[in-house]
C-alpha cells in the first residue's frame, strides 16, 4: 500500500482515466469511480504493472448517496488528492430534452461535484494539506445553444472554483486547481449524441496530454490551466466578444446536423 492516496471521478475513459494513470505513475494508491461497469475494466488496465493499488467503485455521482458510496469505499483513508472530473451532457435543443436528461447533467456536474468537494475539502482544511483538481471547461465562458445545460454547468464550476480558491487562500497547505480544456477526444460527444455536429467531427485535443497538463498544474498548486494555445485564445476572446456573437458561433458547431453543412 502506498503512503499517498488519490480519488479520481469519471475515470472509466477519457480525461479521468488519464488523470488516474498520472496518479498511478506517481505512486499513488487510486480509487476510481464512474456510473458504469467499464470502471472495473479501467481499474484492471491501470493496475497492470503498477506498484500502486487501484480499486474501482461503480456509483452514481449525481446523487448524495452515490457520493457517500464513493467516500465510504475510501475506507477512512486520508485523501491526499481528489480529481473531480465526472461530467454528463446531452446535446440537442433544450426544449426537446426529457426532464430526467437535463436534471442528471445538473446533478452530476454541479450538485454532486459541490457535495463531494465540501466533504473532501473540509477534511483537507482540518489537517492543513491536500490537493484538488476540478474539471471545468472553456465552454463555461461561452453560451451554448444545443448544449445549453452543459455549458451552463461548466460556467458554474469555473465560477464556483474561482470563488472557493479565494476562500481557501489562507489555508496554504490546501490547493484547488481548475482544469479548463477545450474539445477533447473522448467519449463525451458520442454519449451526448453530438457526432453529427461540427464540433463532434472536428479534430480534438489528446486526453492524455490534457490530463497531464491538469495533473502537473495541480501538483504545483496552479489556480487554473487551459491546455492549448487555441483554447487560451478562446477564453481571452470570450471576455471581449458579445455574448450573442459567442452564442451564434457555438450554434454553428453544435447544432444537430451541422457536420454536413
Amino acid at each position: 500500500m502506498a503512503e499517498t492516496f488519490a480519488i479520481v471521478t469519471g475515470a472509466s475513459t477519457g480525461i479521468g482515466y488519464h488523470l488516474a494513470d498520472c496518479a498511478v505513475q506517481d505512486g499513488y494508491d487510486v480509487l476510481i469511480v464512474a456510473d458504469e461497469p467499464a470502471i472495473h475494466t479501467a481499474a484492471s488496465k491501470l493496475s497492470a504493472g503498477a506498484r500502486a493499488q487501484v480499486r474501482a467503485v461503480e456509483a452514481d455521482l449525481s446523487t448524495f448517496d452515490g457520493v457517500d458510496t464513493l467516500l465510504s469505499a475510501a475506507g477512512g483513508r486520508r485523501i491526499d488528492v481528489l480529481c473531480a472530473n465526472a461530467g454528463n451532457s446531452k446535446g440537442g435543443a433544450f426544449l426537446d430534452q426529457p426532464v430526467e436528461a437535463w436534471r442528471r447533467s445538473i446533478d452530476t456536474n454541479v450538485t454532486g461535484t459541490v457535495y463531494l468537494l465540501q466533504q473532501v475539502l473540509s477534511d483537507m482544511v482540518r489537517r492543513g494539506e491536500g490537493k484538488v483538481l476540478v474539471t471545468g471547461s472553456i465552454v463555461g465562458f461561452i453560451p451554448g445553444p444545443f448544449n445549453a445545460i452543459y455549458n451552463a454547468t461548466k460556467a458554474f464550476i469555473d465560477n464556483f472554483t474561482e470563488a472557493l480558491r479565494n476562500e481557501l487562500k489562507e489555508d496554504r497547505g490546501v490547493t484547488l486547481t481548475t482544469l479548463m480544456p477545450g474539445a477533447t477526444d473522448t467519449e463525451f460527444f458520442a454519449r451526448a449524441d453530438m457526432l453529427d455536429t461540427r464540433v463532434g467531427m472536428a479534430k480534438k485535443d489528446d486526453p492524455a496530454k490534457v490530463a497531464r497538463a491538469g495533473w502537473d498544474a495541480m501538483l504545483t498548486g496552479t489556480g487554473h490551466v487551459t491546455p492549448g494555445l487555441l483554447n487560451k485564445a478562446q477564453v481571452a476572446g470570450a471576455g471581449v466578444v458579445p455574448q450573442s456573437v459567442l452564442a451564434a458561433t457555438h450554434r454553428r458547431i453544435a447544432e444537430p446536423g451541422s457536420a454536413d453543412s
